[in-house]
């Protein structure tokens, strides 16, 4: 018999609703729930039998409790028009003895013979369209502008910070190039005063020696002391 709303089992979902993707498995579940005092065994079939995997496609549901199924459908290379699928899956359940277990179930437990209940329920297959990636918006965007406007705002910010950064960095640069020239062109002039300085003490001291043959006098001493302070300081401050 055909029921719409089982009594030994209860089906959720009772459509099979798979996220289509192409060349990509994709699965889906079913929970069956056993509400009777009866063990119950199913049968699952599908008219697609090489298209889908169902796992386990029998099995005994225990007396108030729950049995999960999992679905897979293969990797398909084309999409259905107007993405409608015909297939259609089966499940068929029975009142099974209490000694019953998996292995035990056949095909003939749900063949339909007086005094024996087996009820069906018809599964549909849906195809759903893939989830989409979420848009990317700008952060910090005010509302009422379009993340076109706000990256075309950002875009021109940063140009505008890169351009005011190379321009303080070009700056920043001659003028440590101008201090270096300038320290470089005053140590090249403490140079050449200080050689001049040495020049103008050694014909200083040839005169002295000439014009003295005794002892050195104390004015002497005094521009000899004198010069060599100006030429040490000359010296420190290159």
């Amino acid at each position: 018999m055909s029921s719409a709303e089982p009594e030994l089992l209860t089906i959720d979902p009772l459509e099979l609703k798979f996220a289509f993707e192409l060349k990509k498995q994709i699965s889906c579940s079913l929970q069956l729930s056993n509400k009777t005092e009866n063990h119950v065994a199913f049968k699952v079939k599908t008219t697609n039998p090489k298209k889908y995997c169902v796992r386990p496609n029998t099995g005994i549901v225990l007396p108030r409790s729950t049995c999960d199924i999992i679905v897979t459908m293969q990797a398909q290379k084309e999409a259905p028009a107007d993405m409608q699928c015909k297939d259609k899956f089966l499940l068929q359940s029975v009142v099974a003895s209490a000694v019953t277990n998996p292995k035990d179930i056949t095909q003939e437990m749900f063949n339909k013979e007086p005094g024996r209940v087996v009820e069906e329920c018809k599964l549909r297959v849906i195809y759903l369209p893939p989830p989409q990636p979420p848009s990317p918006v700008a952060e910090g965007s005010e509302e009422g502008s379009s993340p076109r406007q706000s990256l075309t705002e950002n875009g021109n910010q940063n140009g505008s910070e890169l351009t005011r950064t190379f321009l303080e960095t070009h700056d920043k640069s001659t003028e440590a190039k101008s201090v270096i020239y300038r320290l470089t062109e005053e140590k090249a002039g403490a140079l050449h005063q200080s050689n001049r300085l040495r020049q103008e003490l050694e014909l200083l001291r040839r005169d002295i020696s000439k014009s003295c043959s005794g002892g050195v006098s104390f004015m002497f001493v005094i521009v000899i002391g004198l010069i060599g302070v100006v030429l040490g300081y000359i010296l420190k401050s290159s």
